[in-house]
């Protein structure tokens, strides 16, 4: 599926992938920062926790919005892809000005959501505005590219990743997260030699890449952002290994990111951001 096209004359919302276990008591940074994007206290979010398979998940999520001055907040949980299709839910999202995704499993979400009225109508608030975020499992389903699963690891290395189809809100990058805390790096890397087009965003725990509608990424949160750069990939061997050998892999560009560093997704350049102006 492709990103659906801004209207002339608006500007696309925010797109906030997590890196999972985000902070919710002691100073929810990334949390807050969310709600204030979608209104502060005009937000209307729309939480979709299909991903967990835990019954208590969205209302976890609506109580905690609701505590950071959120106006209005719904759970709307899918149990089968008839529910994607309602009219009902497709109101609602009209409504909101933030979808906020929750983790579990993110194959879940593609197949209960993916291809449906209801994917397709936040693909188009998203143009037309609305805020969307997603942690852990709900992050890499944000975009086109989705890691589905893989081997955990440092090296690249042949078939040790699975790709799916994701949400399609943009088409830039692949996310991975609890990146340090489970070690991906490999899997990251893999996923970009299938597809050297994408940039590879690695979020660690507690850690959020806010991306701005001109692709500007600015990371919030305790941790770290990892970003693997393939646009000037001069080699790879993915086409001559067999699986469950090593890849090897020639000309890419590694970021590590903290709290204020910036990179630009149409540009592919990086900014240490506000950690220059705090020394000035």
């Amino acid at each position: 599926m492709c990103p659906a096209k801004v209207p002339e004359g608006a500007e696309r919302g925010w797109i906030i992938p997590i890196g999972g276990a985000e902070e919710k008591t002691d100073g929810p940074e990334i949390l807050s920062r969310f709600v204030e994007l979608c209104g502060g206290a005009q937000a209307d979010i729309v939480v979709i926790p299909t991903a967990s398979r835990m019954k208590d998940t969205g209302s976890k999520y609506e109580k905690l919005f609701r505590e950071l001055g959120a106006a209005r907040v719904d759970a709307m949980d899918f149990d089968t892809r008839r529910d994607a299709h309602e009219q009902s839910r497709l109101d609602r999202l009209d409504a909101a000005t933030g979808v906020f995704f929750t983790g579990g499993n993110q194959l879940r979400l593609t197949t209960i959501i993916g291809g449906t009225p209801i994917a397709k109508r936040i693909r188009t608030r998203n143009a037309e505005g609305v805020h969307i975020a997603g942690t852990s499992a709900g992050a890499s389903f944000l975009s086109e590219h989705m890691i589905a699963f893989g081997d955990e690891g440092g090296s690249a290395i042949a078939g040790s990743v699975r790709l799916a189809p994701g949400l399609g809100l943009t088409n830039r990058f692949v996310i991975d997260q609890h990146f340090r805390q489970r070690d991906r790096l490999g899997r990251l890397v893999t996923s970009l030699a299938y597809n050297p087009f994408a940039v590879g965003i690695g979020l660690d725990e507690d850690t959020a890449a806010f991306i701005a509608p001109d692709n500007t990424l600015e990371v919030s949160g305790s941790g770290g952002v990892t970003i693997v750069d393939a646009a000037e990939l001069e080699f790879s061997s993915m086409d001559l290994v067999d699986e469950g050998q090593p890849v090897c892999l020639l000309g890419l560009k590694l970021h590590m990111l903290t709290r204020g560093a910036t990179f630009n997704l149409h540009t592919r350049r990086a900014s240490a951001g506000s950690l220059i102006r705090s020394k000035e």
